[in-house]
């Protein structure tokens, strides 16, 4: 059973019908004890930093979060939930991340760089890992976001897109993994790597 973290952000409904679609059995909760009994969790999100943070904050799932990584129960996190395994943001500099990842979320910035960051981009995987496999090097996935993932440690960088500068478009380190796309809404690309979550 995969627990879909509900913290009142995010498009769940399409990320749970993506997730169904490769076999993924779903419950969408903000309950603790259901999350700590998963067999895998995503924690997806669209919006702001601090908002999201808030969110877990309110619903008390820090702790929860911390826990299952700690367990090595895999978890990947989408998007802005991607952003917040990190230990801090640009977006709400006084609003601590969850610190699973060392580094910072920046904003993006560069002449005539279009911010946020929408459409179609590219993915370059760095390393073997089973998130990405079955894809090619230049394959497609969407995006939306203004704000980019910089890890410290070069090794949990697991692919790099290109926009303005070349940033982690997905992270790993041991069972944590984070997308920055919406694989939801990246097709046939999306699909293959939600499933290889699924069979993780």
């Amino acid at each position: 059973m995969i627990a879909l973290i509900d913290y009142g952000i995010g498009n769940l409904r399409s990320v749970q019908k993506a997730l169904a679609a490769v076999g993924g059995e779903i419950v969408l909760t903000s309950d603790a004890n259901e999350i700590r009994q998963a067999d895998k969790v995503i924690l997806p999100g669209v919006g702001a930093f601090g908002d999201g943070m808030t969110g877990l904050v309110d619903r008390g799932l820090i702790e929860v979060i911390t826990e299952v990584v700690q367990g090595q129960v895999p978890i990947l996190g989408i998007c802005l939930g991607m952003q917040l395994f990190f230990v801090a943001s640009e977006e709400a500099p006084s609003q601590p991340g969850l610190g699973l990842l060392p580094g910072t979320v920046r904003r993006f910035s560069g002449e005539g760089l279009k911010v946020p960051q929408t459409g179609w981009n590219q993915l370059h995987p760095l390393q073997g890992t089973p998130l990405l496999a079955g894809l090619e090097d230049g394959c497609y996935a969407y995006f939306n976001h203004g704000y980019y993932c910089a890890p410290v440690e070069a090794g949990d960088t697991l692919a790099v897109t290109d926009y303005g500068l070349r940033y982690a478009s997905v992270v790993g380190r041991g069972r944590l993994f984070g997308v920055q796309f919406h694989p939801e809404k990246s097709q046939a690309v999306g699909l293959q790597i939600l499933r290889n979550f699924v069979e993780l």
